[in-house]
């Protein structure tokens, strides 16, 4: 109760701070935005050791730093390695927006930012739920942080940084906070996400654009081409059509399924939320089934052409594509990705050339809910929203968990803060000042458990 009081008399700080941080523009995707992605990871390295962590340091990569910290108060207790990231999605398209992506409001309690929940409101949770801990004297168990700039591009150099910095990293359980929860008052721990594979595709026709009167009905075009190869990857039923895609799909049973299917779930409002007059989707699955426990194939941008003011009558040289497909347990990314590169030459015309870039991938990952991590977890959640939380499956991705448990033998927890409507990744991003808090009330409770149960 004590800790609640300190969180109470700092909340407007801890409010400002991540307003301070928010207003960094940290887009790990553009070169452009280089300088305000370190600066982000000087913001963070300054408030761990302010926090009071140890031996904070920049550890460089190939690519953006990783802010490192770590608290060891025994070395006989437990240590629980806390992973984030500091970067964020590009804003775009800017116009969208309600208020400046980087100038953060709040407005109907909640802040509007770029990265307001994806990733540095929630990341920001634990490093305030540290300090609550070091102020009062209870911090239970050991703690290192571990918070990368690069999680928004693929996480490019993160495998390499945990295989050279093993021992620096050994710890006992994963902390993440970098998902969602059902809502408020219906609390939620992610038990399983989805793997990905990105791929670009490039359609090339004529070696220059051409003008449509002259050559059109003569030559391929490669947009229509292009538009035309994507259609034909879904049947009439949105069943993928790449041979081999369903190869090795987790079929889980009726009884798992009905299991997920107590999950509380509006269909009504889902659609009005979103302004839909109906949902879309594979045929023989819910909602939520097809969001969590199904793999997908989806277009995140195509263009060529001429798409300027006016018209130009062309037939454009080249046309793009960018396709992620979510992966499901028992996929592999890439073989995906190699089925996917496969069936798509395949499929091309002879009148075009085409080439697969493959991007980035991710294996998917289910957590044991019988782990004391999860009972700490779950206990954590009771008490702070007095509610037991529903253990659940993500449609998204955190590609960066199977590594972990694959280079260093650690399972994940992944306690999220946000909702769906949180508009991650979106227009108007935002997070909840309630949600801020009450992960920086519960996450403590995660530690008091979890070192009580690991006696």
């Amino acid at each position: 109760m004590y800790m609640n009081q300190y969180i109470s008399d700092n909340k407007e700080r801890f409010i400002n701070e991540l307003l301070d941080m928010l207003r960094i523009p940290s887009v790990s995707a553009d070169p452009k935005f280089k300088g305000d992605v370190l600066k982000t990871a000087e913001f963070i390295k300054s408030k761990l050791e302010e926090a009071g962590a140890d031996k904070v340091e920049l550890c460089e990569t190939a690519g953006y730093p990783i802010v490192y910290g770590e608290k060891i108060i025994d070395e006989s207790l437990p240590t629980v390695l806390v992973y984030g990231h500091y970067d964020v999605q590009p804003a775009d398209p800017y116009e969208l927006w309600e208020s400046p992506p980087f100038e953060p409001v709040i407005k109907d309690e909640k802040i509007y930012a770029r990265g307001a929940c994806d990733d540095k409101g929630q990341m920001y949770m634990h490093v305030k739920a540290f300090e609550v801990m070091m102020q009062n004297s209870a911090l239970p168990c050991n703690v290192k942080f571990m918070i990368e700039g690069e999680e928004e591009i693929g996480s490019k150099h993160l495998s390499d940084f945990v295989r050279d910095n093993k021992e620096k990293l050994k710890g006992d359980v994963i902390l993440i906070s970098d998902t969602s929860m059902l809502a408020n008052d219906v609390p939620s721990i992610t038990t399983g996400l989805r793997g990905m594979s990105y791929v670009e595709v490039e359609v090339t026709g004529p070696n220059r654009d051409l003008h449509s009167g002259m050559y059109g009905g003569a030559v391929a075009n490669p947009i229509n081409i292009l538009c035309q190869m994507i259609a034909s990857l879904h049947d009439e039923h949105n069943h993928i059509t790449i041979p081999g895609f369903y190869d090795n799909v987790e079929e889980l049973s009726q009884e798992e399924r009905a299991e997920m299917g107590r999950a509380p779930f509006n269909l009504e409002n889902y659609k009005k939320a979103l302004d839909l007059k109906d949902v879309h989707g594979e045929a023989g699955y819910s909602t939520l089934e097809r969001t969590s426990i199904r793999p997908t194939l989806d277009v995140n941008g195509i263009w060529g052409g001429y798409t300027g003011e006016g018209a130009k009558t062309v037939i454009a040289s080249k046309a793009f594509a960018k396709i992620s497909m979510r992966l499901v347990p028992n996929q592999s990314s890439a073989e995906i990705t190699e089925k996917f590169q496969r069936h798509f030459e395949s499929i091309a015309p002879a009148g075009v050339r085409v080439v697969v870039k493959p991007h980035h991938g991710g294996e998917p990952v289910v957590t044991p809910t019988d782990s004391v991590a999860y009972q700490a977890a779950a206990r954590a959640y009771e008490e702070a929203f007095g509610i037991k939380p529903v253990p659940v499956r993500s449609g998204g991705s955190i590609p960066i968990v199977a590594m972990f448990k694959s280079e260093l033998g650690l399972d994940s927890v992944l306690m999220g803060f946000g909702l769906d409507s949180d508009a991650i990744h979106s227009p108007n991003e935002s997070f909840g000042i309630f949600n801020f808090m009450k992960g920086i009330e519960t996450i403590p409770l995660f530690y008091k458990y979890y070192a009580e149960m690991s006696k």
